[in-house]
């Protein structure tokens, strides 16, 4: 898919019925999943699904703008997964425990709470993860062995690879870490073969990032959404009373531990962060061997920048142009998304990164 159309589709979404999507959430939800047809770049899609957007997805895959067939690019549906249709012994579906993601990946938030979500005053303006909770969509807190036994499932019957292990930042000194380590233990004890990232507020203490490494994490992932102060104060009041340089200090722990190129940073395009030193500073994460995982920000409803501050999405053509750079540094540095063998940069469904090189 051309990226300029690959972008576009990002912020504006399609209109079609998708068989395999996720409502609210951590991280971006609201989405439908696709393959990409015709090979090449990254092989999924996750796009918004929006029913004001001028592009639909027909039947036969064709993409269509207001009516009008947009050449060379099809999207196949990913199938409802056969893991979905199983449940635990003490009757809780699959399905509530961990979600498909793309074409192979398994994603969980191991604990569906946040110190950050309690007060507006605090909480990331663009993050739902609790409205799955309230919704029932999900149980509160996903426990090591019932983790294992979807992996498993999930592995055997849907040709799962890889795995994203995300949490709601807790009070403790390891932010959540004890939790994953052991959820992460108990996949690789019973699927060895299954490849994992973690994803994590930095920790008080900076060897509880060891302890994920030692548990068989592959990756890990250390989201800071904007390196621009002044806009992580507005978006993110509560992860910005963590100094930028305390994530700098993590991301040089955890690439010491796992790796140059198996650490990422989530970053929001469409926050108001200046584009130039969005890319200037994505260029120095590239340095130190952190992967700059760029999307786009999405409105999702149930988010204060949606329902309270009706943010829209940002322009296409920003994305475009920010990921063009970033994807051309990453090229130069010899940094691929797909080596870093598990998580979100190595998907790549929610970014056109891959699709540019990246």
């Amino acid at each position: 898919m051309e990226p300029a159309l690959r972008t576009e589709l990002a912020v504006v979404g399609v209109r079609t019925a998708s068989p395999l999507r996720r409502r609210a959430g951590a991280g971006p939800s609201d989405d439908g999943h696709w393959r990409l047809a015709g090979g090449g770049g990254c092989p999924a899609a996750a796009l918004p699904l929006s029913a004001d957007s001028p592009y639909e997805v027909m039947e036969d895959g064709r993409i269509t703008k207001d009516g009008v067939v947009v050449e060379d690019a099809m999207l196949e549906p990913i199938d409802r997964p056969a893991f979905y249709d199983l449940v635990t012994d003490d009757g809780i579906p699959y399905e509530k425990l961990a979600r498909l993601h793309g074409t192979n990946v398994l994603a969980t938030t191991v604990v569906q709470t946040c110190i950050r979500y309690t007060s507006e005053s605090t909480r990331c303006r663009f993050c739902t993860i609790e409205e799955s909770l309230r919704a029932g969509a999900t149980t509160q807190v996903k426990f090591p062995d019932q983790l294992a036994e979807v992996a498993d499932a999930a592995v055997r019957l849907d040709g799962v690879e890889h795995m994203v292990m995300t949490t709601g930042t807790s009070n403790g000194r390891d932010r959540g870490a004890k939790h994953l380590a052991r959820c992460v233990r108990a996949v690789k004890e019973r699927v060895p073969g299954i490849r994992i990232q973690v994803q994590i507020e930095p920790p008080l203490d900076l060897s509880y990032i060891a302890s994920l490494r030692d548990a068989g994490a592959e990756a890990i992932g250390i989201h800071i959404e904007s390196l621009d102060q002044a806009v992580r104060e507005r978006w993110t009041p509560g992860k910005a009373t963590v100094p930028v340089s305390r994530y700098e200090e993590a991301w040089q722990e955890a690439v010491r531990v796992f790796g140059r190129n198996r650490v990422s940073t989530y970053l929001l395009v469409g926050l108001g962060e200046d584009p130039d030193e969005l890319v200037a500073g994505c260029e120095r994460l590239i340095g130190m061997g952190v992967y700059p995982f760029v999307v786009p920000y999405r409105p999702l409803d149930g988010s204060l920048a949606n329902d309270v501050d009706r943010v829209p999405a940002p322009d296409p053509s920003l994305l475009l142009s920010v990921s063009m750079r970033i994807a051309a540094a990453l090229d130069v540095a010899g940094m691929r998304g797909a080596d870093q063998g598990a998580g979100c940069a190595a998907c790549g469904a929610c970014s056109a990164l891959q699709e540019l090189g990246g």
